[in-house]
């Protein structure tokens, strides 16, 4: 079979099974099997594809019909322009969370040397990306998860920013001293209660204790918003993910406990994503 055929053969049983990102999902899933670029399926769709190949890219495609996400597929996801491996610790980067790395770039862009903390970092993604594209920053990401700091500082090695970072086992920011610019955290943020209702590729394939936010979703911003503050420097801030409809019980907690200029963030849908606060 060529390249070209069995590309198009693997997207349209994705089309089929109403897989909403089926054309996405079949190029990422055949040129990472195959370990091509996605633009090879174009400028090399005639090559042919030998059978041991063509049973990877089998596999591959029943796995995904399954419901397994690309990435656990593949064992990497691209988040921001680069590629993190992933283990059963790690959640999945997903664009989303990329609204809140551009916000903290926007706000560093002029400045020479800046620190940060990331709580929760599990594969890296957030910490990484800022160190990437930011040259003198530093940060320290922590996690829980032994397994996911390991990923962590894997990704960091493998992008080239390992020496801007940190790694810590924390839970949250209890035993941080400092004065950091910058507190970031992507943390659980879905209420108990709406966990089986997830898409199963997130459901079953995600680490439950990186989605599982409480009864009402809010427990770890209840624990890491007092921590943070004395931990930010005077003009200091924090950037928090948040879910679609907790802009205004997050921004109440940040208000309650002392932060000021308080700002949500919407992503590209127009959903809220993302809250900004400051201390001073």
């Amino acid at each position: 079979m060529k390249l070209g055929s069995l590309y198009r053969a693997v997207r349209d049983r994705f089309r089929a099974e109403g897989i909403e990102t089926a054309d996405l999902d079949a190029r990422l899933l055949v040129s990472g099997i195959l370990k091509l670029s996605p633009g090879d399926l174009i400028i090399r769709e005639a090559d042919e594809i030998g059978a041991e190949n063509a049973n990877l890219v089998e596999a591959g495609t029943l796995q995904r019909l399954s419901g397994m996400p690309v990435g656990r597929i593949l064992g990497t996801r691209e988040f921001f322009g680069l590629e993190f491996r992933l283990n059963s610790d790690t959640l999945e980067p997903r664009p989303d969370t990329e609204i809140l790395v551009e916000t903290v770039l926007d706000d560093v862009k002029d400045r020479p040397h800046w620190t940060f903390l990331d709580l929760g970092t599990g594969s890296g993604a957030i910490a990484v990306a800022l160190a990437a594209n930011s040259p003198g920053a530093f940060g320290i990401a922590a996690d829980i998860s032994l397994n996911a700091l390991e990923a962590a500082r894997a990704n960091a090695e493998a992008n080239g920013v390992g020496g801007q970072l940190a790694f810590a086992q924390a839970n949250y920011a209890a035993p941080f001293a400092g004065s950091f610019d910058w507190i970031v955290s992507n943390p659980p943020y879905i209420a108990s209660r709406i966990i089986e209702e997830l898409d199963a590729g997130v459901r079953e394939h995600d680490p439950m204790r990186a989605l599982d936010g409480g009864e009402d979703g809010l427990d770890a911003y209840r624990v890491l918003i007092p921590q943070a503050k004395p931990l930010l420097s005077p003009k200091g801030r924090v950037a928090l993910e948040i879910g679609f409809d907790q802009g205004g019980s997050v921004s109440n907690l940040l208000d309650v406990h002392g932060y000021r200029n308080i700002e949500i963030i919407a992503d590209l849908s127009g959903m809220d994503r993302v809250v900004v606060a400051a201390i001073g």
